[in-house]
């Protein structure tokens, strides 16, 4: 057992204020776009955006790390989600791995509390069913294989069916 709480909530990821760390599902040029990452950089302010543009993007599957201006936390850890073509290319790894570099940048920072949003699941068209099993999955995994480093890994989600879908998912692992 890793002592990690987690947890779904309902609500928008950039008021919470009981987390260390927020993840912003970016697009690989890391300069916001729509969605959760849009809400973001308009709730975090220009400065987010300026020190971003510093980082020269990202790669599907891998995250880096900002301070979060105006957020309520310290900081955001940026990933570009895949894109759904059917799971014939890799989609469900790279979310995986998503999930696993936000997590390891989480634990060199020290941040033990950390959100998610529901990654890949919007305009890239996750399946998110899918999405909530490999994110949770991979979760609890890393938290197993890091006893003490986190204790709390939530899921701020936007909508009643994906909130019901994440809880589900969580109560359905804690029996695997």
């Amino acid at each position: 057992m890793s002592g990690t709480v987690f947890k779904a909530v309902r609500g928008d990821i950039t008021k919470l204020t009981d987390v260390d760390a927020i993840v912003n599902a970016a697009n690989t040029s890391l300069l916001g776009g729509g969605g959760v990452d849009g809400a973001i950089h308009r709730a975090a302010g220009p400065g987010l955006l300026e020190e971003c543009r510093t980082l020269h993007g990202c790669r599907t599957g891998e995250a880096r790390i900002t301070g979060a201006y105006r957020l309520p936390c310290q900081y955001v850890i940026h990933t570009p989600g895949p894109v759904w073509r059917g799971g014939r290319y890799n989609e469900r790894e790279l979310l995986s791995s998503c999930y696993r570099s936000c997590l390891e940048l989480a634990v060199e920072k020290g941040v033990r509390r950390i959100a998610f949003p529901s990654i890949s699941t919007g305009v890239y068209h996750f399946p998110v069913e899918e999405a909530a099993g490999i994110a949770v999955r991979t979760a609890r995994k890393f938290a197993r294989e890091h006893p003490g480093k986190l204790e709390l890994v939530e899921w701020a989600l936007f909508d009643d069916r994906t909130w019901q879908i994440y809880a589900d998912e969580m109560e359905k692992s804690e029996e695997d």
